[in-house]
């Protein structure tokens, strides 16, 4: 786990370097936000459209071997690209095509690599070992957008798509050394062969996607997301109307309150990892909890007083965030969770590609401090309103489903919970 953490934090360092040198590189290119906006966009729609297919294939490929191809080829297509760069052959058609095939390889990458982590603990440490992921990713993330301008002013831009190629090896090469731990929730053997005449992908796809719909917790879990996602959360957009516009304040002022929320990520992380019982009534707690605080931070009268405020809205994030992200992941049988975690991808992107347009309409209505109460009303109201009418229903622990030739694990709740 130790081996596997460290070559996923110089991969995440790698890739947010890339996605940063990216949008610089749109822009250099057409000189247009909008071409900026298309490019993530059209690396992110494969994941609505193929996410599915990519769980399926999790389920029925041995995990170590997909991962580690699905990295390789993320690799393949960085190194493409910081040739194309260097030779000044890239134009705004190529840039979205690798973009696409990015995204379309990621389908799977993303959960192969996301079980394959959990594989490498027992059973009853899956939520720290999704805590430390978080960690990772919040670690990568703020020193692979520090490193690309440092990148790029000594090295040029090629170097930082080669540097993401290198740090895609990096990952493939630990993956053959990896071995479960004992009492690990390993994939079964996969289910028996399909009779003649059935079609053995779109029996596996409707499998995970009827389990998803007939789990309350699930359903309930993917609606506490989606509302947090859609009226809370996007703050790279709220806060920055905010603090540039009511607040007065410049980009150096949301460059400090960018990087409070990053501090505040990383130490939710650090929180969420020590959950060893998350369920979804937690995560609906956190993310009411954290649509309070972001109706205090839309009334904050000047920027020291959102500073403050900005800690606590991020820790609550991050923590509800591995919470979920634990539930999802422990919470399916173990032949079916790629195909789960698909089925989230899918909905997620929704939502996602979706947000911040409804949330800019209703700045453009409200503005940004309307915009940040009312959203954090509707966040809490929603769920609270969800948690007390669920509440004597639902057990507020999920039980982790016995796998496969798998002994009950006596006197223990198991586990449960998103992204």
């Amino acid at each position: 786990m130790r081996w596997w953490s460290v070559a996923n934090l110089v991969s995440n360092t790698g890739t947010w370097m890339q996605l940063t040198v990216q949008n610089l590189l749109v822009l250099q290119i057409t000189g247009s936000a909008a071409a900026t906006g298309l490019s993530m966009s059209v690396q992110a729609a494969p994941a609505l459209f193929m996410s599915l297919v990519g769980g399926a294939a999790v389920d029925r490929w041995p995990r170590r071997l997909t991962a580690a191809v699905s990295q390789l080829l993320l690799g393949a297509v960085a190194f493409t690209t910081a040739v194309l760069v260097a030779l000044d052959r890239l134009d705004m058609t190529s840039l979205l095509v690798l973009a696409a095939v990015t995204g379309t390889i990621a389908t799977v990458d993303a959960p192969a690599c996301a079980l394959l982590g959990n594989d490498l603990v027992p059973v009853e440490d899956v939520p720290s070992a999704i805590g430390v992921g978080a960690l990772v990713h919040s670690a990568g993330r703020l020193a692979g957008t520090a490193l690309a301008g440092v990148t790029v002013g000594f090295l040029g831009t090629a170097a930082a798509y080669a540097a993401n190629g290198l740090s895609f090896v990096l990952v493939a090469s630990v993956i053959p050394f990896l071995r479960p731990a004992p009492g690990a929730a390993v994939r079964p053997p996969a289910a028996p062969a399909p009779r003649t005449g059935e079609r053995e992908t779109g029996m596996t796809i409707r499998e995970g996607l009827v389990f998803f719909a007939r789990r309350p917790r699930l359903v309930a879990l993917a609606g506490i997301s989606g509302i947090s996602a859609v009226f809370g959360r996007n703050y790279g957009l709220t806060l920055a109307v905010l603090v540039t516009g009511p607040l007065a304040g410049g980009a150096g002022a949301f460059g400090t309150v960018s990087t409070v929320l990053a501090v505040g990520g990383i130490l939710g992380a650090v929180l969420g990892a020590r959950l060893h019982r998350p369920s979804v009534r937690v995560v609906g707690t956190l993310a009411a909890a954290g649509g309070l605080l972001q109706v205090a931070a839309g009334l904050s009268p000047s920027l020291a007083v959102l500073l403050v405020l900005v800690l606590p809205m991020a820790v609550v994030e991050s923590v509800s965030d591995t919470a979920g992200t634990a539930v999802l992941q422990t919470d399916p049988p173990a032949h079916l969770r790629g195909r789960v975690l698909g089925v989230w991808s899918s909905i997620s992107t929704v939502w996602g590609l979706g947000g911040p347009p409804i949330l800019g309409l209703l700045m453009e209505l409200a503005g940004a401090r309307g915009a940040l109460v009312s959203g954090g009303l509707l966040v809490a109201g929603a769920i609270g309103a969800g948690l007390l009418t669920r509440g004597r229903r639902v057990p507020a622990t999920v039980t982790l489903p016995r796998q496969r030739g798998e002994a009950e694990l006596p006197g223990r709740e198991a586990l449960s919970t998103a992204a």
